[in-house]
């Protein structure tokens, strides 16, 4: 029993600060679970002990009060066995009592060390059951900051090698880049050409066609038009007609 009580107070003397780091600097858990499976095969010998403990405890305490009960009486009949004038019997008696107390004194010093044990075991376990929930608090924190590093980790080296890439790729980038820029301003040069031959179409048709109306109003006023056809007299018929409307 001693020695397991020495187990369990190695285990409890044991700094979660050094097993936080230990495992930190292993980049990994495994210290601690092995002491989570320490701590848990120690508060299972912990419990075990105690319920046998216990039980001693409340044997020997049954034990004892049978036999104080058993004295008590014994000195109460050799109180009467005296007053009768039995001195022989009560000389018996009292043999019987001096036994009867003594073991009474061993249960009770019994009694009273495995009450000490069971209560020193229960303590123990409780102590024990206290840094088994600490302990596995710490290890799911660790596993999360570990989770959270590793993650940081693959970040950390997706953006390198990213930048390895750009810095490789930098000048056929700023290349293709250039060539797009060159074909839009060709492709916008040859728009302004375009838009400018338009304009110039345009303004040439519109003047053709001033002249050519100013011409045919004079041919109109000096008599030389030709009599309109018979399509023409009916386009402006409908013409007129629809302006009527």
């Amino acid at each position: 029993m001693a020695s397991l009580l020495e187990k369990v107070e190695t285990l409890l003397k044991a700094n979660l600060h050094d097993i936080v780091d230990r495992a930190l600097q292993q980049n990994s858990v495994a210290v601690m679970k092995q002491y989570i499976r320490d701590v848990e095969k120690n508060l299972e010998e912990l419990e075990d002990a105690a319920a046998t403990v216990g039980g001693e405890v409340k044997t020997l305490e049954r034990k004892y009060k049978e036999y104080k009960k058993k004295a008590d009486k014994l000195d109460r009949n050799i109180d009467t066995l005296l007053m009768q004038g039995k001195t022989d019997l009560a000389a018996a008696a009292q043999s019987e009592l001096n036994s009867t107390r003594r073991l009474q004194e061993q249960y009770h010093e019994q009694w009273v060390r495995q009450q000490r044990e069971y209560e020193a075991l229960l303590n123990a376990r409780l102590k024990l059951q206290a840094r088994l929930k600490t302990i596995r608090q710490e290890q799911k924190e660790m596993e999360a900051l570990l989770k959270l590093a590793k993650s940081k980790e693959i970040t950390v080296k997706a953006i390198k090698s990213l930048d390895d890439l750009m810095g490789v790729g930098d000048g056929d980038i700023a290349r293709l880049g250039e060539s797009i820029r060159s074909r839009l301003d060709k492709a916008s040069a040859y728009s302004e050409m375009y838009a400018s031959r338009l304009d110039n179409q345009m303004d040439e048709v519109l003047g053709k066609a001033e002249i050519d109306l100013q011409l045919e109003e004079r041919k109109r006023r000096l008599g030389l038009a030709e009599p309109p056809s018979l399509e023409e007299e009916t386009a402006e018929e409908e013409s007129a007609s629809s302006e009527m409307d």
